[in-house]
């Protein structure tokens, strides 16, 4: 295997526990792989996480998972980068059909993530991912769950759709990529703002601005695994027990006490998700 593909080394430890607010788990070859990556993020201060399946094979492995093992709650959602493949097929109806049955299961907390990705989904498709993200906020809202947001170079179209449906309670933007005033404008529509890793790469000073602008009390930590794994080792594979090196980028970021903003994200992500 090449040093691009082995999984860094573990850093220290957080002093205070936090979650990792979405990860996707049903990307690892075996159930004792993912009890590995469980046990390692626990070791590492991050015990708890919330698994995202976000086509049907993967949102059905969610809910399989969180029976298993119980460091995890769950989200199921479309995401929007499947819906067109789905309309072409006449599916989707089916598959949003399956999302809320599978949402029903109690430690499924989270719709999501839906919303709108305009990088990979010519524009004339856009408007059906519309359509799917309003289902999912009508979902969210009529099971009174969380929504997790995906929004890839479309943050005033998923802003509008919010504003025109009505966002459930509890609306976090997963991966939060905008700047300073767009977390300005979240904050005071009532969102949550969750980090990865991409929060201390070397180019991303709007980010880190945007994380200054957040109120404390709206911001949460993820990794996105395998994605975005945080510097030092960005282009490796990610999961839970690299957290750490993105909440101590984001303690520096905001002069933070470490422990301090651990125990902030950790009330949050309850607030958010209710107990495990």
């Amino acid at each position: 295997m090449s040093a691009r593909g082995e999984r860094p080394p573990a850093p220290e430890p957080l002093p205070v526990p936090v979650v990792d607010d979405h990860t996707h788990l049903d990307s690892e070859a075996s159930d004792a792989e993912v009890a590995a990556l469980l046990a390692a993020a626990s070791a590492a201060g991050v015990p708890r996480s919330v698994q995202i399946g976000c086509d049907l094979p993967a949102a059905r492995w969610t809910v399989e998972a969180v029976e298993r093992h119980p460091q995890l709650l769950g989200g199921v959602a479309i995401h929007p980068n499947e819906v067109p493949g789905l309309v072409e097929r006449g599916e989707l109806d089916a598959a949003l059909a399956e999302v809320r049955e599978l949402a029903r299961h109690p430690r499924v907390r989270v719709v999501g993530e839906t919303g709108l990705d305009f990088f990979r989904t010519p524009r004339e498709q856009w408007h059906l991912q519309e359509e799917s993200f309003r289902a999912h906020v009508a979902l969210a809202k009529e099971l009174g769950l969380a929504l997790q947001v995906h929004d890839r170079d479309a943050h005033d179209a998923v802003l509008r759709v919010l504003a025109e449906e009505g966002a459930p309670e509890r609306t976090v933007f997963h991966c939060f990529s905008g700047d300073a005033a767009m977390a300005r404008v979240c904050a005071d529509a009532g969102y949550y703002l969750s980090f990865a890793g991409t929060v201390t790469f070397k180019n991303a000073k709007p980010l880190r601005e945007a994380l200054r602008a957040a109120p404390r009390e709206r911001i949460m930590v993820e990794t996105d695994a395998p994605y975005l794994t945080p510097v030092p080792h960005r282009g490796r594979p990610n999961a839970g027990y690299l957290v750490p090196l993105t909440v101590r980028s984001m303690a520096v970021t905001l002069g933070a006490d470490l422990e301090e903003l651990c125990g902030q994200l950790a009330a949050t992500a309850e607030a958010v998700y209710g107990p495990w």
